[in-house]
């Protein structure tokens, strides 16, 4: 689900990771993967929302997980049992674990919210992945980078619109998918060059697939035959998503194609109009807009470090 810098894709829980294979510099098709990427996303979370009036969202999870394990099966049987072992098991299931809670949670927000206010709230992903960077990985954040956190937050409370007649206590489940994810973000930075993307994967998948089976006799009914298949589709189309965007960034940069996530919010927008007949409101588009500049600035900054600290070891 790339090392996306800006970790702006919230639902590429997987593209935080460089892609085994040599890069080579495409942009346009970077891009164009990115754009497709989050059309399978938005019709991922429209297959949940749509699931989520008949079915339990822990139901809704297994499914999609079931079927990402899946699909990851294939790299199992190509590279053998080797592909599973790991030097850092704890912080796998970690990372596992903060992933599957963005997922269960954004599931949970797909039941009460719009499409569009969901995503647009679940892009404040870079403000917590900021500040969970300053607490576990020692970096230091600048007064620009502040000042970014506190618009994208600004952006959330617009969206939310707290104490107002329009504010519903369920906007709280995407702020929490944004936060899991966050956390998944910096476990994957701790690991960066220490293990296979494809181990991660599928150590992401068997993580989310075993939670879920545990806890799936605490909230379960049996589904029909169509609903089985609704699920099913969201684990293809949520795998397919996050392999498009791991392969998106072996042609072009991070800074360039994390920008082209958000328009994973257009998407949102046309399906929830389409299947749901949900308009969002002039506020969510206001705070949509800071948030989405707030994490285009973060990414901005982020180029700028690198590129800065690319310079300090050739010096």
């Amino acid at each position: 689900m790339p090392d996306c810098t800006t970790e702006s894709a919230a639902k590429a829980g997987f593209a935080t990771m460089a892609p085994a294979g040599a890069r080579s510099d495409n942009p346009l098709r970077g891009i164009l993967m990115v754009v497709v990427a989050m059309a399978f996303f938005s019709c991922s979370d429209a297959a949940a929302k749509y699931l989520s009036q008949t079915l339990p969202s822990i139901e809704i999870g297994w499914m999609r997980y079931f079927g990402f394990t899946l699909l990851m099966l294939p790299l199992v049987m190509r590279d053998g049992t080797a592909v599973v072992r790991t030097a850092r098991p704890g912080l796998q299931v970690l990372r596992g674990l903060g992933m599957l809670g963005s997922a269960l949670f954004f599931i949970i927000a797909m039941r009460y919210l719009p499409m569009a206010e969901a995503a647009a709230t679940s892009y404040v992903s870079p403000v917590f992945v900021t500040v969970l960077s300053i607490l576990f990985l020692g970096e230091r954040i600048g007064p620009r980078r502040w000042a970014a956190v506190l618009a994208g937050l600004v952006g959330v409370m617009i969206v939310m619109r707290p104490g107002g007649a329009a504010f519903q206590p369920a906007a709280v489940f995407p702020i929490l998918s944004a936060m899991c994810w966050a956390c998944g973000i910096i476990i994957t930075r701790k690991m960066t060059g220490q293990e296979n993307p494809n181990t991660t994967l599928i150590w992401s998948a068997l993580t989310g697939l075993a939670a879920l089976t545990l806890l799936l006799p605490l909230e379960m009914r049996v589904p029909t035959g169509p609903e089985l298949a609704l699920g099913l589709f969201i684990g293809l189309v949520s795998t397919i998503g996050q392999w498009l965007v791991v392969q998106a960034y072996r042609y072009g940069d991070a800074s360039v194609l994390a920008s082209f996530s958000y328009i994973q919010l257009v998407w949102s927008t046309a399906l929830g109009y389409l299947v749901f007949a949900a308009v969002p409101d002039a506020w969510t588009f206001a705070g949509s807009g800071i948030i989405i500049a707030s994490g285009l600035y973060t990414a901005h900054r982020e180029r700028i470090r690198a590129r800065e600290a690319a310079m300090a070891r050739r010096a």
